[in-house]
């Protein structure tokens, strides 16, 4: 069994698709209608054939109420890894990015939190 795609819901698929690109890095994917809707993804440029996430509209009521509860309750609809969190949150900060939780050391890891302009709120890992 392995994990090939995963979602994120968003709130402009253009939008989504510009974030993600042009400033966490993500390559887009696949991009095609599927019906009033595009079936988007975007992948690491580290690994073009691993995981893809799905941009994923917030169309659906149960789909826009998870992701607001979500947002309000502070959690992250997902996690990225990184492998040099101060250098990964300061070039962030120079794009513009908002933090919600500057870099902070936990059990086993240092992580931050921050808005992806698209209604999530997204986390960066950095194990050790």
């Amino acid at each position: 069994m392995k994990i090939k795609l995963t979602s994120v819901f968003i709130d402009d698929q253009n939008k989504a698709l510009e974030f993600y690109t042009k400033i966490l890095g993500f390559v887009k994917k696949a991009d095609f209608t599927a019906g009033k809707f595009r079936w988007l993804t975007v992948v690491s440029p580290e690994d073009s054939n691993g995981p893809q996430l799905v941009l994923e509209p917030n169309d659906n009521p149960a789909a826009k109420s998870y992701q607001e509860s979500i947002l309000k309750q502070g959690i992250p609809a997902s996690m990225f890894f990184v492998d040099d969190i101060q250098k990964e949150y300061q070039r962030l900060k120079r794009l513009g990015v908002k933090f919600t939780m500057e870099p902070t050391k936990t059990t086993g890891s240092t992580i931050a939190r921050f808005n992806d302009t698209c209604g999530n709120l997204i986390q960066i890992t950095q194990l050790g």
